[in-house]
Formats: C-alpha cells, sequence, structure tokens
C-alpha cells in the first residue's frame, strides 16, 4: 500500500457520475485489462479492439504498456518493486479514464495477481474486465518481434517475464482470448460479443 503523503486534502464528489455519463453516451465507461506474457499479442489485439470500438460510435481508448514507459512512467525499472509501482499507476490512470465514459484498455504484462487485483478494486462491479492474453511460451518467443527472449536467454536482459521473472496467470478472468490459435479478427469479435452480453456496449443492428 502506498503510504500518503499530501495532508490538507478532501475528496471533493462530483456533480456528474459515471451512470450520467453512460446515460448520454450510450456505452458505458469500463476497464478492460489486458494481460498476458510479452508477445503474446496484447497491444496488436487492444489496438484492434479499439479500432472496432470507435467504428461502433464508442469511445475508446488504448493505454499501452510501452507508449506509457515513455512518458508517465519513465522513472521506472523492470525490477519487482517498480513493476509494482507501474500498475498501481496504471490502475489509478484507468480509473480516471472509465469514470469519465471511456472504455479503457490497459495493454500490460502485469505479472503479478495481487497487482492485478489492486486495479480490479479500485473500479465498482461491473467495471472491471479481465482479459487473458492466452498464448504459450513457445509460440511467444516464435514470435518476439524485439528480440527480447532471445537476449533475455543469453542473460543480456534481466528481470524478463516468462525467462527470469514470474508471470502469474489469471484465475478468473472475465475473458479469456487464445492468441496461439485464433485469428486477431476473432479475438476482437470474442471480446465485443463479451461486452454486448454484459451491457457494456449496444449490440450490432444486425444481431
Amino acid at each position: 500500500m502506498t503510504a500518503v503523503k499530501s495532508t490538507n486534502i478532501t475528496w471533493h464528489k462530483p456533480l456528474v457520475t459515471q451512470a450520467d455519463r453512460d446515460q448520454i453516451n450510450g456505452f458505458k465507461g469500463v476497464v478492460l485489462w489486458f494481460t498476458g506474457l510479452p508477445s503474446s499479442g496484447k497491444s496488436t489485439l487492444a489496438h484492434q479492439a479499439e479500432r472496432s470500438l470507435f467504428d461502433r460510435g464508442c469511445n475508446a481508448y488504448v493505454l499501452d504498456g510501452d507508449n506509457i514507459r515513455h512518458r508517465l512512467n519513465k522513472d521506472l525499472s523492470f525490477t519487482p518493486g517498480d513493476r509494482k509501482e507501474n500498475i498501481r499507476r496504471i490502475g489509478e490512470v484507468a480509473n480516471l479514464f472509465a469514470d469519465a465514459g471511456v472504455i479503457v484498455i490497459s495493454a500490460f504484462i502485469s505479472p503479478y495477481r495481487e497487482d492485478r487485483a489492486q486495479a480490479r478494486a479500485l473500479n465498482d462491479p461491473g467495471r472491471f474486465f479481465e482479459v487473458y492474453c492466452k498464448c504459450s511460451l513457445e509460440t511467444c518467443e516464435e514470435r518476439d518481434p524485439k528480440g527480447l527472449y532471445r537476449r533475455a536467454r543469453k542473460g543480456e536482459v534481466g528481470d524478463f517475464t516468462g525467462v527470469s521473472a514470474p508471470y502469474e496467470e489469471p484465475e478468473t478472468p472475465e475473458i479469456v482470448v487464445e492468441t496461439d490459435r485464433h485469428s486477431l479478427d476473432e479475438c476482437v469479435d470474442q471480446i465485443l460479443d463479451f461486452l454486448e452480453k454484459e451491457g457494456v456496449i449496444p449490440a450490432r443492428a444486425d444481431t
């Protein structure tokens, strides 16, 4: 738990609620929390889901692991402690996006169950959905677009998830997309179908 160092602060209750925004938007502000091994397809899937949601009139936005580390979290490394702080910050940012009425798609390895649970706890029930991008380690290593697995196996990259650092698989994710068995479009359709069933987004006119 991060210590609160600020003093003389007061939480101000908003006059516009999340439910108010849902009503005017026609969809719900939620967090889609993508998690999985490096090269499991999180970012690719997140951006395609964002495109599909946007094309259907839903305001969606991707918080991408690499992009966030370029700016907001550029002061953090990949040690266990910094990984936890990385996810803590993103959990708070994602919650703010969802409260503002956006379907926010967080695409981070987020290897520890405890950290993902803390991100979930920031949101009301039905506002946070864990999406497990399930992919075998062998397939992830075969993809390896950045060559990081190869470098990690040689000892050139430390604290690398799946090689020299652990990954704790989700135990009860809302969605499991098997990115090594299904196409990108099939995985996106699976996510959108789930969101329709949960009442997050309206059903397609042709269904």
